[in-house]
């Protein structure tokens, strides 16, 4: 029953992460859908943590949807285009998917534990 939370959960995440990036990664600065997803992701993630969310929440929403919804691999190609064409851009997209990652996932949690401890 495991890979089928985890199989749901991948493949609604995909497409709301798909449906995201195709609406918002339309301007030629930073790529607000993929910051967008990683960034709500991180504070989602946060959320489920802090809760102590049971195993088949965490399969389905944790490592399923969420990992499927955020993209690790986009980010570093974006990252390593815009440090060839734009380090302004490199250094901003930085500072705010790893700064505000970390941020929103800390307030998340600590929502998570407030909410539903």
């Amino acid at each position: 029953m495991h890979f089928v939370y985890v199989g749901i959960g991948g493949f609604l995440g995909a497409i709301s992460r798909f449906a995201i990036a195709k609406v918002l990664n339309k301007q030629e600065s930073l790529p607000f859908g993929t910051m967008t997803v990683n960034l709500l992701g991180a504070f989602i993630l946060g959320i489920i943590t802090g809760a102590k969310a049971n195993e088949t929440l965490l399969l389905l929403l944790g490592t399923g949807f969420l990992g499927a919804f955020t993209t690790f691999s986009t980010l570093k190609l974006e990252l390593i285009q815009f440090y060839l064409k734009n380090k302004k851009h490199f250094l901003l997209y930085i500072i705010i998917t790893y700064g505000g990652g970390i941020g929103l996932a800390v307030l998340g949690y600590l929502i998570g534990s407030i909410c539903w401890n």
